[in-house]
């Protein structure tokens, strides 16, 4: 390479290291001195993002997994469900739970009516959402999702922030998104755009289930042609890509959310790794942790079906975090404050309605 353009290639670089730099310096800045003011979306009705306290980044409740279209209205019986769920909402807040992030979307079973009123008779703030996933060929799309335009999705998401999901009242409090591998078919980069330009009204962050790391850089990408900054985006099952893309992201400010912690069926020691490897980063201040545990209706019939535990694999759902990974992290000699920071600092930054803008 000729020694004039490897350093025009140098100065660029180095002059696009400190933009961004420069940029992520700026965002803290204000974030931080917004903290005090940002507030939360939960079932219950807004608070402020400093009343989440410690909080579950990524759980379910209740999921069906029939497919959009076929989904008319819940297959179980609410009464039932919310009998056999409350004793593990009020073990959370024995555990000083006191905010669960809800993440199961539109189509794929979302019961706003029952997270209300779980939330209601055990104290747990709920946060619900918005959006579409696309993930699983498109299983859990609606018609509309493959006809419809950018603005057009945008509108449906942004009536649901503005009136309430499905006559309820109740509003969500961020936008579920869901594709797999990268790069991004084009009917999921629609849909991310759709999301981008609902963040841009709402603040609304965008927690968006993805494949690999790939896609997630190619979420990066379409966040930055909308205008919108990586700090708006959770990138959800990051577990799934071990790579240095996580560091990666992370230092560009994107949410990486670590989110599949179980002791039942896999090595729990590989999470306490990727957390380690986060601290000698510098990057843990970006990490969220969870269980992705809940349950899920269980077989194909069209009513009366039951509930069984989602298929994370722990038998005591929202509980492995605290029995036994924080106990590793104290044993590795990570401290009280980074934990903390893990469970109640970041998720209050993540889910802050807040315009993350470049």
């Amino acid at each position: 390479m000729p020694a004039g353009l490897n350093r025009r290639m140098f100065l660029t670089n180095s002059a696009l290291a400190l933009t961004a730099g420069a940029a992520a310096l700026r965002e803290r800045s204000l974030a931080q001195g917004a903290e005090s003011d940002a507030r939360v979306v939960t079932v219950t009705g807004e608070i402020s993002a400093t009343e989440m306290g410690r909080t579950l980044s990524h759980e379910h409740v209740t999921t069906d997994f029939l497919g959009a279209e076929k989904l008319p209205a819940p297959r179980y019986d609410r009464d039932a469900a919310f009998l056999a769920i409350r004793p593990h909402f009020e073990r959370l807040a024995k555990q000083s739970v006191r905010t669960l992030v809800e993440c199961t979307p539109a189509h794929i079973g979302r019961d706003v009516r029952l997270l209300k009123r779980l939330s209601e008779a055990t104290g747990i703030r709920i946060l619900t959402n918005t959006g579409y996933y696309g993930a699983v060929d498109n299983k859990f799309l609606p018609r509309h999702a493959h006809t419809e335009s950018v603005d057009q999705l945008a509108a449906r998401w942004l009536a649901e922030w503005r009136d309430g999901i499905d006559g309820t009242g109740i509003r969500p409090g961020f936008i579920k998104l869901g594709t797999g591998g990268g790069p991004l078919p084009d009917l999921h980069v629609k849909l991310l755009r759709a999301a981008c330009r609902v963040h841009r009204e709402t603040g609304m962050s965008i927690a968006m289930h993805t494949g690999d790391g790939a896609a997630a850089r190619h979420e990066v990408a379409v966040l930055r042609e909308e205008g919108v900054a990586p700090s708006a985006l959770i990138w959800v099952h990051a577990q799934n890509d071990p790579g240095p893309i996580q560091l990666e992201l992370a230092r560009a400010g994107v949410w990486v959310s670590l989110d599949g912690y179980s002791t039942a069926t896999r090595n729990p020691e590989r999470y306490r790794n990727f957390l380690m490897e986060h601290q000698k980063a510098g990057t843990l201040g970006r990490v969220l942790i969870s269980h992705d545990d809940g349950w899920a209706v269980d077989g194909e019939a069209p009513t009366g079906s039951t509930l069984t535990l989602f298929g994370n694999g722990n038998q005591e759902p929202y509980r492995s975090i605290f029995e036994r990974l924080v106990p590793d992290l104290r044993r590795v000699e990570m401290g009280d404050a980074e934990i903390r920071m893990l469970l109640e600092t970041n998720p209050r930054e993540a889910f802050a309605i807040r315009r993350r803008l470049l």
